[in-house]
């Protein structure tokens, strides 16, 4: 259906405020070493590289994985004043396997510096202005800690509330993605996520009427589904779009493709873009991401392309 055509995405009521970007950062560990990740961290790297001004709100260890994290961040021209110190607990690591198919495995490791993420110190932050956009993600809510800080922030935004359902081992719970989709107001789910919510919540029908049914239940303005190789879908209170990827795409590994989507998603909800431009474009970043090793390009020129690309006519 193309009933959403024509209308924007989001017209946010406070563009001159900041968007945030709260969650999880750590470092990926590949076979072949370790590179900087998780999911939240990804989406305000890729945010900054398009030309917005996100903050990004973690906990790191005080240790020297912790200051790597700093200086990359700040080598890359991103705002480090939301990067919480934890005195004991350690920088966040993720063992990460790939099966020779660009498919991948991971081990998320617990009690990690961003499991305590502290409340106090991010209203602090804030100042008692809230962020005209949040990002936040499910994996993050594992720890009593960091999920009260961050669903205490969520409640206080009167703009778009991004969700990134990332259903890990052993790293959810019903209540807690209950609670993550109640104060949401845009979830993005991948197609596999979806199948086991339609399960837990009992969402008939194929992905349209549940990703439609998933919206009902928790009051949602908006859920996007990706597919992986079958491109994105997006339902709205207009009706369903799809969106497929390029057919020259060469996978070297999937790791942070949809966060890398999830990047374009929060720009167009931004930017009021129409969203059948913006769910392709989203599935287009996704897809080059797919082609190269990590999650986060650190080529400043990468991402001058897209900025040139998306300031004037749809790419």
């Amino acid at each position: 259906m193309d009933a959403g055509k024509g209308t924007s995405i989001h017209s946010p009521a406070h563009a001159g405020d900041r968007i945030v970007v709260v969650g999880e950062v750590l470092y990926d560990r590949f076979p072949d070493g370790d590179r900087l990740g998780g999911a939240p961290f990804n989406v305000a790297w890729h945010l900054t590289g398009l030309g917005l001004d996100p903050l990004f709100v973690s906990r790191i260890g005080n240790d020297p994985a912790g200051d790597q994290i700093r200086s990359a961040m700040a080598g890359h021209g991103m705002d480090t004043s939301g990067l919480q110190t934890d005195p004991s607990l350690p920088t966040g690591i993720v063992q990460i396997e790939l099966d020779g198919a660009g498919g991948h495995e991971f081990t998320i490791l617990p009690d990690q510096a961003y499991d305590q993420i502290d409340r106090a110190a991010l209203a602090n932050l804030l100042g008692g202005t809230p962020p005209s956009l949040i990002c936040f993600g499910t994996l993050a809510l594992r720890a009593a800690g960091s999920r009260a800080a961050i669903l205490n922030t969520v409640t206080h935004c009167p703009g778009t509330r991004f969700l990134d359902v990332n259903l890990r081992k052993e790293c959810w719970t019903v209540d807690t993605v209950s609670a993550a989709l109640t104060h949401a107001s845009v979830a993005k789910l991948n197609d596999e996520e979806l199948a086991t919510l339609g399960s837990l919540f009992g969402l008939r029908g194929r992905e349209p009427k549940q990703a439609s049914a998933l919206r009902d239940r928790f009051g949602l303005e908006a859920v996007c589904v990706t597919r992986g190789a079958g491109g994105a879908l997006w339902v709205d209170a207009n009706g369903a779009l799809e969106a497929g990827i390029p057919d020259t795409v060469e996978v070297v590994d999937t790791v942070g493709a949809g966060d890398a989507f999830s990047s374009v998603l929060i720009m167009g909800l931004a930017r009021g873009w129409l969203p059948e431009d913006t769910l392709r474009r989203a599935t287009r970043l996704a897809a080059v991401v797919c082609g190269m090793r990590g999650a986060c390009p650190d080529d400043p020129g990468f991402y001058r392309i897209w900025r040139e690309k998306w300031m004037g006519t749809p790419a």
